[in-house]
């Protein structure tokens, strides 16, 4: 992938959480499933057909294209309800509410899209957990959108550069699908290794 080319929305949950997985992704074109994958694709499989209905005066429309021309972004909102004129992007989670902040800035990402291309404001989402059947509503504020503006630019920096950042080895890695072709501990012990060799010799 080349560094002019759109960036997707996802790639910047995936840089929030941790930069090595969004570039084991979206460079080396890495993907391992876990439970946790799974059960997102079979979600995600459920809101992707694209369709769109009324009800009690507001438009659904599922898989919808969204796109900034500004940030460079491209992607799909699973859901976004329309309430008069006024977009309002739902992203569906699989399993059970948490407490993070990578997928609030997934979501951010989709209104600052949606703003771009109705012209109008677009102040609140939410996310929903399949699992607990759990909806919070997310207000985008001004601290947000300069995360998702930042995180753009990472992603960008990252996917310039075409090379793997280190591996975090911490306890993100346990939860994350990419943890066998990753193989952060071992990775970082040879880091470690390498560098314990340098200040070796340099020493003397």
């Amino acid at each position: 992938m080349d560094s002019t080319d759109p960036i997707m929305i996802s790639a910047l949950e995936h840089y929030s959480y941790c930069p090595r997985q969004c570039a084991l992704i979206h460079i080396e074109q890495v993907w391992d499933e876990n439970l946790y994958t799974m059960r997102g694709r079979d979600i995600h499989e459920r809101v992707d057909e694209v369709s769109g209905h009324d009800v009690a005066g507001v438009r659904y429309e599922r898989a919808l294209p969204i796109w900034s021309r500004r940030l460079n972004l491209t992607g799909k909102a699973d859901l976004v309800e329309f309430h008069e004129e006024t977009p309002y992007p739902v992203e569906y989670k699989s399993g059970k509410h948490r407490s993070g902040h990578h997928e609030t800035l997934q979501l951010c990402a989709q209104a600052i899209c949606l703003e771009e291309m109705f012209m109008v404001a677009v102040e609140k989402g939410a996310l929903f957990w399949h699992g607990s059947r759990e909806r919070r509503e997310v207000v985008f504020t001004p601290a947000m959108r300069e995360q998702v503006e930042r995180a753009s630019e990472g992603v960008r920096a990252l996917l310039g550069q075409s090379s793997i950042p280190p591996p975090v080895n911490d306890k993100r890695c346990a939860l994350c699908s990419l943890k066998e072709s990753c193989l952060p501990a071992v990775v970082a012990e040879k880091g470690r290794s390498r560098k314990a060799a340098r200040e070796l010799f340099d020493g003397d």
